[in-house]
């Protein structure tokens, strides 16, 4: 994502040109007020950006126009860096879709450019241009988030890549060890406050209090990338990298064997990390040894602290091809040093579906939270249900097919 002085420095330039009359320091005051809020939505955003930009009731239209081309992706903010004649990664975009600016697009040719970023100094835009792509956008986005990622052509994948490369990413909190002085804090600082009552003859007037403080918690993602999970893995590639990006996750996948992908994945470069990841797990499409690849995260990453306190989540089919009792063992195992487990599962979403058989039976008394993930709108649930981890890691989301095994209390670990 841009830099937040930048993005704000180049809304309120358009929001500027287009009539409404920003001042630099209304998108400073914007600017800070979205480091306050910290918005995870985009109608959160808007309502930050309302309050802080617009000045009278016939602004408001202008404001949402402008605001979904910005944030929208209509824009690009290379434009305010002086590199707009560079086009994007040729795998980032659908087959037969055009960069905005594009003469086939607008209808222009090489002799007769037309401006269609809203930047004073260009060719008066077509009035109902930006509305139409807005719509059209909006549209494609909607008709695609319930579309199984299976019944998806190339084309649609590729633009559904895009669309999740845009979802926010908001990481669990856990509650961390150490305490910050507080005003509102319960726990009194007796040190402190000591300190500070030789001010007043040793009296303490003054007394200092402290509060618990929130941190990140871990994620861990594990995804199938055999045979049967081909149609999502290439999706959920996509997904991995935005969480090692956003939230320092750690990543993996597995067909016969784990593979770990975190430093592949965290190129800056989305071809380059992809082209680097897939080089990197030659097993890809092949068989599935789910028990064989949680025992092996277990033995070399797990126990040494990549699950201990964390939130896994493990996008499988279930399909094993060996003993599913292992699977039983290595999630029981798992379940022991994770705070959440997730398990996303593409196969959930049939009529009639239940978990009964094979792997998946062996994995469902240790899940916490099952979810199907089989297309955009599925996703969202999945980042939900990370971001919702931080409360309870035992709430058992899958009750109503299998009966939770119950645990001791102290078998499960905080983190």
């Amino acid at each position: 994502m841009a830099d937040l002085a930048e993005l704000t420095a180049a809304f309120g330039h358009l929001l500027h040109a287009a009539g409404v009359p920003v001042t630099p320091e209304r998108s400073a005051r914007f600017a800070q007020v979205v480091l306050l809020a910290e918005p995870t939505t985009l109608p959160e955003l808007a309502a930050l950006g309302r309050t802080t930009l617009v000045s009278t009731h016939d602004q408001i239209e202008i404001f949402d126009r402008v605001f979904a081309q910005v944030f929208g992706g209509f824009i690009d903010q290379a434009d305010f860096r002086g590199d707009s004649a560079t086009p994007p990664p040729a795998s980032s975009l659908p087959q037969g879709e055009k960069t905005p600016g594009d003469p086939e697009r607008e209808g222009a040719d090489d002799a007769s450019p037309s401006g269609s970023s809203g930047m004073p100094g260009e060719g008066e835009p077509d009035p109902g241009s930006d509305e139409e792509s807005v719509l059209a956008a909006v549209s494609t986005q909607e008709r695609l988030g319930e579309k199984n990622f299976a019944d998806c052509s190339e084309d649609e994948l590729r633009l559904l890549n895009a669309l999740i490369a845009q979802l926010p990413f908001v990481a669990p909190m856990r509650t961390a060890r150490r305490q910050r002085r507080h005003n509102r804090g319960r726990a009194l600082d007796v040190r402190a406050t000591l300190r500070a009552s030789h001010r007043t003859s040793g009296d303490p007037v003054d007394r200092v209090y402290r509060k618990a403080t929130d941190r990140p918690r871990r994620v861990v993602l594990i995804a199938d990338v055999s045979g049967s999970m081909e149609p999502y893995a290439r999706v959920y590639l996509h997904l991995m990298r935005g969480a090692v990006k956003a939230l320092g996750s750690e990543a993996f996948v597995f067909a016969t064997r784990l593979t770990r992908l975190t430093r592949q994945l965290a190129h800056t470069h989305p071809d380059i990390a992809y082209r680097k990841a897939a080089a990197a797990a030659p097993d890809w499409s092949g068989g599935t040894r789910i028990g064989s690849a949680l025992k092996t995260f277990l033995d070399e990453h797990g126990r040494r602290g990549l699950a201990r306190g964390s939130v896994m989540v493990i996008v499988s089919d279930g399909w094993e091809i060996e003993d599913p009792e292992l699977v039983g063992r290595t999630m029981e195992q798992l379940s022991r040093l994770a705070f959440h487990i997730i398990w996303v599962n593409p196969r959930k979403v049939a009529r009639g579906y239940q978990p009964l058989v094979g792997g998946m039976a062996a994995a469902m008394p240790y899940v916490d939270t099952f979810v199907s993930g089989h297309s955009l709108r599925a996703i969202e649930e999945v980042m939900e249900a990370i971001r919702d981890a931080s409360s309870d890691g035992r709430h058992h989301a899958y009750a109503p097919y299998v009966t939770p095994t119950p645990r001791p209390a102290d078998e499960r670990h905080a983190g």
